[in-house]
């Protein structure tokens, strides 16, 4: 049996927060699809974001979508992204703890391996590591 695993986020707004993955983590937006493609979708809905397929740091998927409501972020889930350099992983720790909040800060930890964990100013979680 195979499967793919994507993580899919809601947003309260989907191209902004798409734009910041792309440039803190280096990345491309492959794909955009608005509710206004669907028809008898309200004219207040028709440009937000239904479906995004975004590829961040290499050849990591995110999908993502507008939320019609208010979204906050979910402490039980976090997104963990792994690196070869710890340049890299620096940089990227830095860039999505732009406008966000440091929980743990980078540092090398007690098991061998650099670690840490931020929420970025959309309320994802992320853990960055480097082996």
């Amino acid at each position: 049996m195979g499967a793919q695993l994507t993580t899919y986020l809601m947003s309260e707004n989907a191209r902004a927060q798409a734009e910041f993955y792309k440039q803190a983590l280096g990345g491309e937006i492959g794909f955009v699809k608005t509710f206004g493609e669907t028809p008898g979708t309200p004219e207040a809905v028709k440009d937000k974001v239904m479906h995004m397929v975004l590829t961040v740091a290499g050849a990591n998927t995110l999908f993502l979508s507008d939320s019609f409501g208010p979204v906050s972020g979910n402490r039980s889930i976090s997104l963990s992204l792994s690196y070869n350099s710890e340049s890299e992983a620096r940089e990227a720790f830095a860039n999505l703890g732009e406008g966000g909040e440091v929980k743990y800060p980078f540092e090398l930890q007690p098991w061998g391996a650099y670690y840490g964990e931020i929420m970025d100013k959309f309320g994802v979680t992320w853990q960055i590591v480097k082996q």
